[in-house]
C-alpha cells in the first residue's frame, strides 16, 4: 500500500511528462520540460507525499461522507486511497447498476458493508448482479436489502455460498422465499443479527416452509420479524438459536403464546424481548416470565395482555432495566402491575408509559422503590396530573429525563419539577393545554441548567367574518386577541415552536390585511369605471 515520496514524484513526474509529449506534436520536448518542472514545483508543496496511504486513509475515515467524496477528486492518489479504505457503501439498486459493478467494486474493493435499496417503483437489479457482487466482495461481513423484488432464491443461494462470512443481514420486501433464506441460515456460520421484514416469497403457494436452524443457529444473537403473513414459518430458526440474546416481533400475524412457550424453554439467554400489535396474551407473557435475564421488555399495542402477565414477568424477571408499555388505552394494565414491576423490579431505569392511566399510588411506589430510574415518559395518561408530577419531582432523585405528553398537567407541574429531581437535565412537554410558555419560563429561570423543550397547543384562529364598518381600514388585532411573542429559553425545538407560532400569527394578519386591501381596491376601481360610464 504505502509508497516512498520519491517514488511519487518519479511517477508523476514521468506521467506528466509522457501526457504532455503526446498531446503537443512536433514541438512537445520544449513543452515537455516546461510540464515536468511545474510538476516538480506542484509536488515539493504536496506534503502529503510524505504521509504512508495507511495514514491518509485513516484521515479520510474521520471525515464526512461528502468531503471524502471531495476528496477523492484532488488526485489520482487520493481517490484510489480513498476507494481501497472505504468500508461501507451505499448503493442505488436499480437494474441499470449491473453494468457498473464491475468498475465500482474494482475502486471499492475492501468493502465488508454494502446497502442495496430500489425505488418501489423502478426495476432492481437481479440474481446476476448480486452473484458478481459476491465474487466481488469476499470480505463482505454485512448486508441490507432493500425492494429488490427481482431477487429470486437461486441467486441468494450462489450469494450465500460465496459470502460465508456474512455477519449481518437485513432484508425488505423482497420476494426471495425458504429456499434462499435456508441457503443463508445453512451457510454462514458465522450470521449474528437476522432481520426480516415483508418477505414476498412465504405468502406464495400453500404451506409455508420452515426456516432454519441451520448452521448460524449457534451464531445468531438478534432477531427481528416485521410485517410478515407467515412469521411463525421461523420458529424452527427462533427455538434453534440458543444464543439468542435479541427477540423483536413486530406486526406478525398468527397466535404467538404456544410458540413464544417453546422459545422460553429452549432459548434461557434471552436479555430483550420486543411485542408489537401481536397475538399475544398473559400465556405468552408467563412464558416469557421463564427468561430470568431479561432485561428490556417492550409490549406495544397488545391488548390482550393484563394485570397478570405484567405481574408474572416482574415477580421472576428481577433483572428488568427497561419497560415499554403501550396500552392502547385498554385499561388493562394499572395500578396493580405497576406496583408489581415497583416491587420486584428495583434495578429499573426507564419506564415509559403510552395510553396507562398509573395513579399517584403507583408511582409513589416506583419512585420509592426504583431508585436508578432515570428516564420516565408519560403519554396520553388522564391521571397523570400536577399531584402525581409533584410526587415524581419529590421522590425520583435519580431522574435525568422526563417526557409529559398529552396529560391533563398545568404550570404548578412545573412548579413541582423546579424544586425536585436534583440530576433532572432535560423536560419535553407536548400537547399538555395547562402548561403556558410562562411557566416554561420560570422553570427555565429556576434551573438554569435544565432544557426545557415545550411544545406549545396554538390557539384557535377567529371566526374569518367581518362587519361593513371593518373594512374601513380598522387596525386588525393580533390572533385571538392575545399576545403571540412566545419566547422560552429552552433547547431548539421549543424555540422552533415559538418561531412557527410568530410566523403563523404574523402570516395570518398580512393576509387578512391584504384582502382588506384588495378588497378596498377593487372598491375603488369599480366606482372610478361606473363614474366615466
Amino acid at each position: 500500500m504505502g509508497q516512498s515520496a520519491s517514488t511519487s514524484r518519479r511517477r508523476s513526474s514521468k506521467s506528466a511528462a509522457g501526457i504532455s509529449s503526446a498531446a503537443a506534436g512536433p514541438d512537445s520536448k520544449n513543452l515537455g520540460e516546461v510540464t515536468t518542472d511545474l510538476d516538480d514545483s506542484t509536488t515539493e508543496n504536496d506534503y502529503t507525499l510524505n504521509l504512508p496511504d495507511e495514514c491518509l486513509a485513516c484521515i479520510f475515515q474521520s471525515l464526512s461522507a461528502g468531503d471524502r467524496k471531495r476528496s477523492s477528486l484532488v488526485c489520482r492518489r487520493w481517490l484510489r486511497v480513498e476507494g481501497q479504505s472505504r468500508h461501507r457503501l451505499s448503493l442505488n439498486a436499480q437494474s441499470e447498476l449491473a453494468n457498473v459493478i464491475p468498475r465500482l467494486l474494482l475502486r471499492f474493493d475492501a468493502v465488508t458493508k454494502l446497502v442495496l435499496k430500489c425505488d418501489r417503483r423502478s426495476v432492481s437489479i437481479g440474481d446476476d448482479a448480486l452473484i458478481l457482487i459476491s465474487l466481488k466482495c469476499k470480505n463482505l461481513t454485512r448486508l441490507k436489502l432493500r425492494a429488490c423484488r427481482e431477487l429470486t432464491d437461486d441467486g441468494m443461494s450462489v450469494f450465500a455460498e460465496n459470502c460465508r462470512n456474512l455477519q449481518k443481514f437485513s432484508c425488505g420486501s423482497c420476494r426471495f422465499g425458504a429456499k434462499g433464506m435456508n441457503a443463508l441460515l445453512e451457510n454462514c456460520g458465522s450470521l449474528e443479527e437476522l432481520s426480516v421484514k415483508r418477505l414476498r416469497g412465504i405468502t406464495d403457494g400453500a404451506p409455508a416452509e420452515s426456516f432454519g436452524p441451520g448452521k448460524a443457529a449457534g451464531s445468531l444473537r438478534v432477531i427481528c420479524l416485521k410485517d410478515l403473513y407467515n412469521g411463525q414459518c421461523f420458529g424452527p430458526m427462533i427455538i434453534g438459536a440458543k444464543n439468542l440474546r435479541s427477540l423483536k416481533l413486530f406486526r406478525c400475524s398468527g397466535d404467538w403464546d404456544t410458540l413464544l412457550e417453546v422459545i422460553a424453554d429452549r432459548v434461557d439467554g434471552l436479555v430483550e424481548v420486543h411485542l408489537e400489535r401481536l397475538q399475544v396474551s398473559d400465556i405468552g407473557l408467563a412464558a416469557i416470565s421463564n427468561c430470568a435475564n431479561l432485561e428490556v421488555l417492550h409490549l406495544v399495542k397488545t391488548p390482550e395482555c393484563t394485570n397478570m402477565g405484567l405481574k408474572a414477568v416482574a415477580e421472576k424477571c428481577r433483572l428488568l432495566r427497561k419497560l415499554h408499555i403501550d396500552g392502547w388505552k385498554t385499561n388493562r394494565i394499572s395500578d396493580d402491575g405497576l406496583i408489581a414491576v415497583a416491587t420486584n423490579c428495583p434495578n429499573l431505569q426507564e419506564l415509559v408509559l403510552i395510553g396507562v392511566n398509573p395513579t399517584q399510588l403507583s408511582l409513589d411506589k416506583l419512585a420509592t422503590n426504583c431508585q436508578n430510574l432515570e428516564r420516565l415518559a408519560l403519554c396520553g395518561s388522564e391521571t397523570v396530573g400536577d399531584a402525581e408530577i409533584s410526587c415524581i419531582a419529590a421522590k425520583c432523585t435519580a431522574l435525568k429525563k422526563l417526557c409529559i405528553k398529552s396529560c391533563p398537567v398545568s404550570d404548578h407541574g412545573m412548579e413541582a419539577l423546579a424544586g425536585g429531581c436534583p440530576n433532572l437535565v432535560k423536560v419535553k412537554v407536548k400537547k399538555c393545554r395547562g402548561v403556558t410558555s410562562e411557566g416554561a419560563d420560570w422553570l427555565m429561570a429556576s434551573r438554569g441548567s435544565l432544557a426545557v423543550n415545550l411544545d406549545v397547543v396554538e390557539p384557535e384562529l377567529p371566526d374569518a367574518s367581518i362587519d361593513e364598518q371593518e373594512l374601513g381600514g380598522a387596525d386588525i388585532p393580533s390572533v385571538g386577541g392575545q399576545s403571540t411573542d412566545v419566547n422560552i429559553a429552552s433547547s431548539s425545538n421549543g424555540r422552533s415552536t415559538s418561531f412557527k407560532m410568530k410566523l403563523g400569527s404574523f402570516s395570518g394578519r398580512s393576509l387578512v390585511a391584504c384582502t382588506l386591501r384588495r378588497w378596498r381596491s377593487f372598491g375603488s376601481s369599480s366606482r372610478n369605471n361606473l363614474g366615466r360610464s
